[in-house]
This record gives C-alpha cells, structure tokens and sequence, in this order.
C-alpha cells in the first residue's frame, strides 16, 4: 500500500478546495499532534455535520467540499469530508466499509466509514456518522469504538482501507438527486474480493 495515494486530492475527496484547506486548517491549529488533530477533525465532522438521514435532508451531498457547503451528508459523503480534513493536515487517511441491517430492517446496505494511519498506532477505523440515542461513536485509539457493531445475520467488517471510494458507492450518490431515492436505493454487495 502506498501511502502516497491516501493523501490525494480527488473529485470527492478535494481537499484542495479552498473552503475545505481552510477548515482543515483551522482544525489544526495549534496543534502538532497527528493523533489530536485526527481526533479534533474526526469530532468535528460527526458533531458539526448532520447525517441526512437522521435530519431527513433532501439534498443529496457527494464531495468533501459539498456536505461542508451543505453541512450534511450521508455516512458515505460524511466520510469523504473527514478523509478530506485529515489529507490536507498530511495526514494518512482513506474509506472503510460495513454492511449492516437497515434501519427499517428491510435488508443490509454499506455504511460508509473511515481509515486513519496513526503514528504508532496503525490504520485505525473510525465512524463519523454522527451520534444519536443507541450511537457512540468515539476516537479512542488504539480500541475502536464504531456507530455500529456487527451483530445481525450477513453483517461484515470489510477489510481494507481504500484510498478512493468504490465505484458502487459513487454510482449511489449520482443517481440519487432526493431523500426518497437515497433511502430506496442504498447501496448493497455481499463480499469484497
């Protein structure tokens, strides 16, 4: 794994874009820490932007620098921000991925998460979707403490980290223009090979 490629800007991940470098580095300021500055950044997404489906928003957000634009974004486009925040600090930073029962339990669908590389500790996964009752999702590294537990029939940790997001889950956010469309078709795959 090249480490290299987890600190790119992308069409989702643009860091590069002024209002997300500036924020990023606003997160870090005073600060010379990269595990504080992964903390501060991690808690600032989780706790600054909802998730729509929680606020039930109808705009559907895809890139970093929309759901800041936008303050929202589901799991998926909450993690291309995070990831965003931590590159533009240098800071070692891809996609992760859960399966998990629906909400409506009408079926399993991805969950969207994150991978940070942290100094002495590793990749470290963590899950900025945003806390609500029966959600605590905390950055205590080197323990994980994720939105979700894996419990349910056909639930999966997948393994990896990705440095771009995959194809099925960039596919979802196009084609998903309303709340209605995001919450019918989310986005499902059993394995990764």
């Amino acid at each position: 794994m090249k480490a290299q490629l987890y600190l790119e800007s992308s069409a989702l991940i643009d860091w590069q874009t002024p209002t997300v470098s500036a924020l990023a580095a606003e997160l870090a300021s005073s600060l010379s820490d990269p595990e504080e500055v992964a903390r501060r950044c991690f808690e600032w997404v989780r706790d600054k932007i909802a998730h729509s489906g929680d606020i039930q928003a109808d705009v559907m957000t895809r890139s970093a620098s929309d759901v800041l634009r936008e303050k929202t974004g589901w799991c998926f486009a909450k993690s291309h921000l995070l990831a965003a925040l931590l590159r533009a600090n240098g800071i070692p930073a891809g996609l992760c991925y859960q399966r998990l029962l629906r909400d409506d339990g009408k079926g399993l669908s991805l969950h969207g998460l994150n991978g940070v590389l942290l100094p002495g500790v590793g990749w470290y996964r963590v899950d900025a979707r945003g806390n609500k009752p029966g959600v605590n999702a905390q950055f205590t590294p080197p323990r994980e403490q994720l939105a979700w537990p894996i419990v349910e029939p056909g639930e999966a940790d997948f393994p990896g980290v990705w440095h771009e997001p995959l194809p099925i889950i960039v596919s979802y956010l196009q084609r998903s223009n309303s709340l209605a469309e995001a919450i019918k078709n989310m986005p499902d795959i059993v394995t990764f090979r």
